[in-house]
């Protein structure tokens, strides 16, 4: 009998050259967004604790290592199959995927192929190989897009994570610092490979690192404190009854669901100060808060308010009850279109979860249902326009870029009453110096296809609504289905038809890219029309949405919704029977303008005026 191993791994001693596989078994790929984020920010956060510009790239071995949990393996018949850490597994494969890609045409670059896949007689397989995900890890290899309808849950799941990382990795680490990063991560970051030689031996030690009966949770341990600090046994019993319900309702909606309502609720309400990024920095409370909130609410009872019995009692039976009802209802309104609040629909969509401790902020327990609503609108509006300004002039939105301003806001708003908190939103957005103003030459490329197609959903879904017709927001965003939309060139890829305009390919291409000469539809559409020339294509996109019917005379024939709304907001819409260079500028600014008052800040004031 061969004993149980555990040996620290670096991630290259990990990948190198190693195969993994997954057990049919296995439980599909899970992994949402949130735990993505909270990965490249603890990464990115431990680097940049030590990351000085001027270090020689040697240096990076001296930087602080990181632990980033365990997995454990079975061998059988020479293959290494996952019996715990697929998640990790994966997740960090498909970090490395992205890696790989964002080093692309950089002289710098760090080799990790062989992290990623190996070869054998010509053949290229992936070091972490499951069948039925081949096809999409392929394409995310050579960072092409995928088409998600009939595909199970972990291809979908990994799809949609591999672009969270694309979205969320930090713009300090993406030029002088990559190389840096990459090193520190092949190489500072382990992991334990725990080995066994057979699933019995596996299975025993993956039961005794789980096995949850003697360990409590970071929630379990909070409510343990404030129950035992309530002294009236009635008041006890009343507050634990309301603890257990509400717990139970949110365990309901997502596995992290209740330890995340109580970080958002802590930093909405308390949270003053945030770690500085730099090295030997210390943690300050918004940091605790997010790493151990049970601890830090402990630590920081008298200066929260509780020193008494009845604060505790107060605490849950209102506090909480409070919070966490704001915080369902948030999460709800991100997953679906919940009037009044659509705009934490259209946040969510952009995998803001930055968007929660704001929403929080400025609401009071004692607020009414209508009060509490109209503040949540407001805080949503106000993230909507700001995420858009900085994704129309090629600005990150991800958490480590917009941490450090979004808890300034967060600190600014709490507590406000709706017209304060109305006027501050819009003076922070007058603050903004890039705004649809700024640039004027919008493009659609690798890193920000999906945003921009969020962008045109919502103007598209804008110019039907204003023309009387239903929203199809969800039907433009959906990343499957046989229906599904894509951003469509119109002119197609053909720069020998516009030698009288272009000298040459690239000034074509990076005209075609500009947003005038884009459009939202179906990916069958590219696939039937995508090539004809524009005369050709015009007929059809007047049977599309109404943005794309616009370019058609037609659309302006008996059409009195189109018509009056034209008539009412100004827009220069016009037909265009061809479609040249200046057609796109034309469009461009068409689109810039359709913009600028879909995300208007002064819509914030109006909606307190009302």
């Amino acid at each position: 009998m061969r004993e149980i191993q555990g040996k620290p791994r670096t991630v290259r001693e990990l990948l190198k050259g190693v195969k993994y596989a997954i057990d049919y078994y296995q439980r599909e790929y899970k992994w949402q967004d949130e735990q993505i984020r909270e990965l490249i920010d603890d990464l990115s956060g431990k680097f940049l604790e030590e990351y000085q510009p001027d270090h020689s790239r040697g240096k990076v071995g001296g930087y602080p290592h990181y632990f980033l949990g365990s997995i454990i393996i079975t061998k059988k018949d020479n293959t290494n199959y996952i019996v715990d850490g697929q998640q990790r597994l994966t997740s960090l494969t498909l970090l490395l995927i992205f890696l790989r890609n964002l080093q692309n045409g950089r002289e710098d670059q760090v080799n990790i192929d062989e992290l990623i896949f190996s070869e054998k007689f010509g053949e290229k397989s992936f070091n972490l190989h499951v069948d039925e995900r081949l096809p999409c890890m392929e394409a995310l290899f050579a960072d092409k897009p995928f088409d998600l309808t009939n595909w199970p849950e972990s291809v979908v799941n990994i799809y949609r994570r591999y672009h969270a990382i694309e979205e969320s990795f930090p713009e300090e680490l993406r030029q002088q610092a990559l190389p840096y990063f990459i090193d520190w991560l092949l190489e500072n970051v382990h992991l334990i490979e725990i080995t066994a030689f057979s699933d019995d031996d596996a299975y025993t030690v993956f039961e005794t690192m789980n096995d949850r009966g003697l360990r409590l949770t970071p929630t379990e341990m909070l409510k343990g404190y404030l129950l035992a600090s309530i002294e009236d046994p009635a008041k006890r019993v009343a507050a634990s009854e309301r603890w257990r319900n509400r717990i139970q309702e949110l365990n309901e909606v997502g596995k992290e669901v209740e330890s995340d309502s109580f970080k958002t609720w802590f930093r909405s309400q308390y949270a003053t100060k945030i770690r500085e990024r730099r090295k030997g920095a210390k943690p300050e409370d918004f940091d605790r808060i997010g790493t151990e909130f049970h601890r830090w609410l402990r630590d920081s009872s008298d200066a929260i308010g509780l020193s008494q019995s009845d604060d505790f009692y107060t605490f849950i039976d209102r506090n909480f009850d409070f919070y966490s009802r704001q915080y369902l209802r948030l999460i709800k309104a991100s997953r679906e279109l919940v009037p009044p609040l659509e705009h934490v629909q259209y946040n969510a969509r952009h995998g803001f979860t930055l968007q929660y401790m704001l929403l929080l902020a400025p609401l009071k327990p004692d607020d009414s249902d209508e009060v509490v609503l109209k503040k949540q609108r407001l805080t949503a509006h106000f993230v909507d326009i700001l995420l858009t300004w900085r994704l129309w002039n090629f600005r990150l939105i991800s958490y480590n870029t917009m941490q450090y301003a979004m808890f300034l806001v967060m600190r600014e708003i709490r507590g406000l009453d709706s017209h304060a908190l109305a006027q501050r939103l819009h003076d922070t957005l007058s603050r903004e110096r890039e705004t649809f103003d700024s640039n004027e030459r919008l493009y659609v490329h690798v890193q920000n296809r999906y945003a921009l197609q969020r962008i045109l959903a919502r103007m598209t879904d804008y110019v039907e609504a204003q023309s009387g017709q239903p929203s199809r927001y969800l039907e433009y965003v959906a990343d499957s289905g046989n229906s599904r939309y894509e951003v469509e060139h119109i002119w197609a890829n053909k720069p020998e038809r516009h030698t009288d305009e272009f000298a040459n390919a690239p000034d074509f291409n990076d005209y075609r890219q500009r947003i005038g000469g884009l459009l939202l539809l179906p990916k069958s559409f590219n696939a039937s029309y995508g090539a004809l020339r524009y005369e050709e294509k015009l007929p059809h996109y007047n049977t599309q949405n109404l943005l794309a019917r616009s370019l058609h005379p037609l659309c302006y024939e008996h059409n009195p919704g189109f018509l009056k709304f034209v008539e009412r907001s100004g827009l220069p819409f016009r037909p265009h029977p061809q479609f040249r260079k200046a057609d796109i500028d034309e469009r461009g600014a068409l689109y810039r303008a359709i913009a600028q008052q879909l995300w208007n800040p002064e819509d914030l004031l109006r909606e307190v005026e009302s």
